[in-house]
C-alpha cells in the first residue's frame, strides 16, 4: 500500500480563551520528568560549575545580568531549533534593525549559514552533546564555524560543559538556573542571576528576554515542539541525526487542527509553555507557523497570538508606508491610508 501527498491550504485553528486542562495537572505534567532528570545530572551538574569557576574566574565578573533591561521595550525573537524554522530563518537577516533575535545554540551551524545577525545564543545542557551541535548539519568545516563563535555572545549555564566553554572564543556570560531540589540548590555556587528554563534552552531563552533583557513582547519562531507534518517527519529545519529514529511517539493537535506525531518530553515542555503564557504577563506571539505550541483539539490558546511571519513582521513595520512623505511632505510617492 503506498501513501499518497496531497497539498492543502492551512488556517489556524480558531482562538480560546484558555487551556481545556487545569493549570495545576498541566505542571504536573510538565515537571513529571524532574525527578529522573536530577539524579541524572546531579553530580554532573556540581562538576560542571566547579570546573567552569577554574576556567573562568567570578561567575558575577562574566555576569549575564550585565545586560538587564538592555532591550527596553523591544520586540525579541526566540529561535527554536523545530522543523518550521526553516520558514522564517531566511528571514531574520531582513528582520527590523530594532528586533533584537535570541537563539538557542543548536541552531548556530544553521543560521550562521544563513547570516541570521543572531544576537544571543543560548545553551543549557550540561552534557557534551553542544559541542557537535555547533557544527552538526551545517555547511562549513568545523574550524570555521568555531572561528565564527570570536564574534558572538554566549549565554551559558554555569553547569554547562566545560568543553564548550573552553572551545567557544567570544564573548560567555554566565546564569544560574533554579533547580527543584533543595539539595542540589544548597550544593550549587551561590550565584543569584537565576533564569528559568522550565528544563528545556528555549525556556532559557524566553526568560533571558524577559527576565534579563527586559522585553515583554515574545515571539517565538522554530518552535513546534512536534514533528513536521511532511512525509519524512523531520524535527529540525536540517539533516540531523536525531530524526534518524523517532522512537515512542505521542498525538498532539497541531495549530491548524491537525494531529502531529511528539515526543512525550517535548509535550510536556509545550505545557509548561502554555502554562508561562497564561500566568505570566506578557505578549506572546507565536510566528513558527506550524507546530503545537498553545494548540488543542478545541483550538488554540487566547494567551499566545498565533501569525504568519509575514504578517508579524507587518505589525511592527507598518509605519514605513508613511516614511516617504514624512521624510519629504513633498514627496510625489503613493501615499498611504490605513482605513
Amino acid at each position: 500500500m503506498s501513501n499518497k501527498v496531497r497539498e492543502i491550504t492551512v488556517e489556524f485553528a480558531p482562538v480560546i480563551q484558555a487551556a481545556p486542562v487545569r493549570q495545576d495537572k498541566a505542571f504536573q505534567q510538565a515537571c513529571s520528568n524532574d525527578e529522573a532528570t536530577m539524579a541524572h545530572w546531579k553530580n554532573v551538574w556540581l562538576t560542571n560549575i566547579s570546573t567552569n569557576r577554574e576556567i573562568s574566574g567570578s561567575f558575577a565578573e562574566h555576569s549575564a545580568g550585565s545586560l538587564w533591561g538592555s532591550a527596553g521595550l523591544r520586540p525579541v525573537l526566540i529561535a527554536g531549533s523545530g522543523p518550521s524554522l526553516k520558514h522564517s530563518a531566511p528571514k531574520f537577516k531582513d528582520r527590523p534593525k530594532d528586533m533584537l533575535l535570541v537563539s538557542c545554540l543548536h541552531n548556530f551551524h544553521y543560521l550562521e549559514d544563513l547570516e541570521a545577525n543572531v544576537d544571543y545564543y543560548v545553551t543549557l545542557d550540561a552534557g557534551p552533546i553542544t559541542i557537535g551541535e555547533v557544527t552538526e548539519g551545517g555547511t562549513k568545516t568545523e574550524e570555521e564555524y568555531w572561528a565564527l563563535t570570536e564574534y558572538k555572545t554566549l549565554v551559558a549555564f554555569i553547569g554547562t560543559d566545560p568543553g564548550l566553554i573552553r572551545k567557544w572564543r567570544g564573548k560567555i556570560l554566565f546564569y544560574n538556573s533554579p533547580i527543584p531540589s533543595q539539595e542540589i540548590m544548597d550544593a550549587i555556587e551561590k550565584f543569584g542571576v537565576y533564569i528559568e528554563s522550565g528544563g528545556c534552552v528555549l525556556g532559557t531563552c524566553m526568560f533571558f528576554a524577559k527576565g534579563i533583557l527586559g522585553a515583554q513582547t515574545l515571539i517565538f519562531t522554530g518552535a513546534d515542539f512536534s514533528f513536521s507534518t511532511e512525509p519524512s517527519a523531520r524535527f529540525h529545519a536540517w539533516d540531523s541525526k536525531y530524526d534518524a529514529e523517532h522512537g515512542v511517539c505521542i498525538k498532539a493537535i497541531n495549530i491548524f487542527g491537525n494531529a502531529v506525531k511528539t515526543w512525550q518530553s517535548y509535550y510536556n515542555f509545550k505545557l509548561w509553555f502554555d502554562l508561562v503564557a497564561q500566568r505570566v504577563p506578557g505578549i506572546y506571539i507565536n510566528a513558527s507557523e506550524d507546530g503545537c505550541l498553545g494548540a488543542y483539539r478545541e483550538g488554540n490558546i487566547a494567551a499566545i497570538k498565533q501569525m504568519w511571519y509575514d504578517d508579524m513582521i507587518e505589525l511592527f513595520t507598518l509605519h514605513r508606508h508613511k516614511e516617504a512623505h514624512c521624510k519629504d511632505p513633498a514627496s510625489t510617492a503613493d501615499f498611504a491610508v490605513y482605513i
